[in-house]
């Protein structure tokens, strides 16, 4: 397909528009920056710290810290672009606040005639652009919106029947049915750049009308990220996957196993947009086509992303409520007891170490391994009996690449309330999945050292060896490490009784 690289002024609509940038925060194959620049003369680039989501949030929050490093390299490479298309002091602009306030304020100060920006289809966000919709109408300006963070969104894979899917298998052949190299076509921004506008004096957020503000600026502190040496931005999302695609032939032996280098990190870069899903699917699928298995395993895994943000789409009710309605009998474990069980899930006390080792890689870190995700929300729907948003809601509050339709498709999987759930009735036990994934306790004893004495035979159930070993190994259960908190087959009796209302309900 062949792609016009000199900007055609019979596409240009406006003498001027604004890009709000939300969840896709680089410039490289960035659909709303491509359409502005194909339809305005000039156009300007802001992103609002929207205080309806910080507010709530603790004074260190990775997420805050990975998305203000992000802005500052999208604003360095906005002004190189700009410069090397002779336009001088283009610039990112920050602002703080409340987006129904923020954006169209800025339209105005900007005297722009249309607004753009790529779809979000979380309930609160279609809630906030409705606001900010018309509050730009009331202005004589237009909002337009592009999808740019899925491969297909909204309606576009459906049934015959023109409903929407709710098994996976089904859904993954019809979007690969569908698929098209037009679909992952990248959105060029480069030979358009020089329609970027210089950023006009006063819209910093700091007096010295400088770059990216500080953290303080908007009222959070620096987290323990830069130590966790994740590569950040734009160009962290490309040093992951130029890294990633030298071992993809090899995803589909490794990605299960969280102490191998196995999956490939991008997440959080898909979450805020630091890459282009297009990228990914194109690389996925060439190489699908050139016949590694691993490239088709992990474009698999593209695809469940999709699926779940077209049943959040669809189904905006999963976000409070199970997807299989009868799943919402269930009665699930409460009181303090259930409190003191949930505190020790949280806190990595459960006494099972693949768990406590996954928890404490989530507090530790704010990432944890997908594998890792499935068996600590297991763990506390069916070993705990805990109800699912209450480990989702901790997810979200702790995972640094945290979508809500991922998450909460993950967790409603896990909990066999969702679509294409794992059956009720089987449940994972925690140790056979840690003596299947962590053969060794290289990821038990990297999380909890107290445990790295044990031999490997004991270190998924210590609990198991024989008081000589323990001695040992200078370790007494109930002190330096917990004895479990439950026992796993009165818990899988216990979890079949409390899922016998579904059952029943049929």
């Amino acid at each position: 397909m062949s792609r016009r690289t000199d900007p055609d002024p019979r596409e240009e609509t406006v003498d001027a528009a604004l890009v709000w940038l939300r969840r896709d925060l680089r410039l490289e194959d960035q659909a709303a920056l491509a359409a502005a620049l194909r339809s305005a003369r000039q156009v300007h680039a802001a992103f609002v710290f929207d205080r309806d989501i910080l507010d709530p949030l603790p004074r260190a929050d990775r997420r805050v810290e990975f998305i203000r490093e992000a802005l500052v390299q999208l604003d360095e490479a906005l002004a190189t672009a700009a410069r090397a298309a002779g336009i001088e002091g283009a610039r990112l602009i920050v602002r703080h606040g409340w987006p129904r306030d923020e954006v169209p304020a800025l339209a105005q100060a900007l005297r722009v005639q249309a607004v753009y920006a790529s779809h979000d289809d979380d309930p609160a966000a279609l809630a906030r652009d409705a606001q900010v919709r018309g509050r730009l109408a009331e202005a004589g300006i237009a909002l337009h919106t592009v999808k740019d963070h899925v491969i297909f969104e909204r309606d576009e894979v459906m049934t015959a029947g023109g409903t929407p899917y709710g098994v996976f298998t089904p859904y993954r052949n019809a979007w690969l049915k569908r698929l098209e190299a037009r679909h992952f076509e990248p959105h060029p921004v480069g030979p358009h750049a020089g329609r970027f506008a210089p950023r006009p004096a006063g819209m910093s957020l700091t007096s010295s009308d400088g770059g990216v503000p500080p953290l303080e600026a908007i009222g959070f502190e620096p987290t323990n990220l830069s130590a966790l040496r994740l590569p950040l931005g734009e160009r962290g999302g490309q040093a992951l996957l130029a890294d990633f695609l030298h071992r993809i032939e090899a995803y589909e032996e490794h990605r299960n196993f969280p102490a191998v280098k196995g999956p490939s990190y991008l997440s959080v870069h898909l979450r805020f947009g630091t890459v282009s899903i297009r990228q990914l699917v194109r690389e996925a699928w060439h190489r699908r086509h050139a016949g590694s298995r691993g490239a088709d395993v992990w474009l698999s895994e593209l695809i469940w992303r999709d699926f779940y943000h077209q049943v959040l789409h669809h189904h905006p009710r999963v976000v409070n409520a199970a997807f299989r309605p009868e799943y919402d009998r269930i009665r699930w474990e409460h009181g303090p007891h259930a409190e003191a069980l949930f505190e020790a899930w949280c806190e990595g006390r459960t006494g099972y170490p693949i768990v406590d080792a996954a928890m404490a890689q989530i507090n530790q870190t704010g990432y944890m391994h997908n594998r890792l995700r499935m068996i600590v929300a297991s763990f506390l729907t069916k070993d705990l009996g805990i109800d699912w948003r209450r480990g989702e809601a901790y997810f979200a509050r702790h995972l640094l690449d945290f979508d809500l339709a991922a998450n909460n498709g993950g967790w409603q999987w896990a909990a066999s309330t969702g679509c294409d759930a794992q059956p009720y009735f089987r449940i994972f036990n925690p140790v056979s999945q840690s003596e299947k994934f962590d053969p060794q306790g290289r990821f038990i004893r990297r999380y909890l050292p107290v445990l790295e004495p044990l031999p490997d035979r004991a270190v998924h159930a210590p609990w198991t060896a024989p008081a000589l070993e323990l001695q040992a190994a200078g370790l007494a259960l109930g002190r330096d490490y917990p004895l479990p908190v439950v026992q796993h087959d009165e818990a899988r009796t216990r979890t079949l009784a409390r899922y016998a209302v579904v059952k029943s309900a049929r």
